[in-house]
């Protein structure tokens, strides 16, 4: 190459490149919106129960039906598992079982009424219970 050549390329025009200028912006931009859906799907997956229990659909071994706030972090939660209806007491540090509640159709107001005896009933003498 002369020298001619070169000082002719040296002088040519360069084009200003901006923002807009190329697909090279929006290139960048497409793949970052694309990293950043595929990270919030997968934290959703994550928070949904793993990448195993995330996407399975259909029936769960448990299934809470109702739950009461009773305050102060107690609750009363009625649970089914393996077709058997549970009211349970919960609270920060434990699990009881209040009663099993005999069927579907069976509703928590009957199963009160059936451990706690009527306002106007007698209450149970202890030593007759023994």
């Amino acid at each position: 190459m002369t020298l001619s050549v070169l000082l002719a390329q040296a002088q040519a025009p360069v084009p200003a490149v901006g923002w807009s200028d190329g697909p090279g912006v929006v290139r960048t931009l497409v793949s970052l919106l694309v990293v950043l859906g595929l990270l919030a799907g997968c934290l959703w997956l994550i928070r949904r129960g793993g990448w195993q229990g995330g996407l399975k659909k259909g029936p769960r071994a448990i299934q809470i039906e109702t739950a009461l706030g009773l305050g102060d972090r107690r609750q009363l939660v009625i649970v089914s598992v393996e077709g058997r209806r549970l009211l349970l007491g919960v609270t920060p540090m434990h699990v009881a079982l209040v009663t099993e509640l005999s069927g579907p159709g069976t509703s928590f107001q009957d199963a009160l009424a059936a451990r706690v005896p009527a306002a106007g009933a007698a209450p149970l003498d202890v030593q007759e219970a023994r």
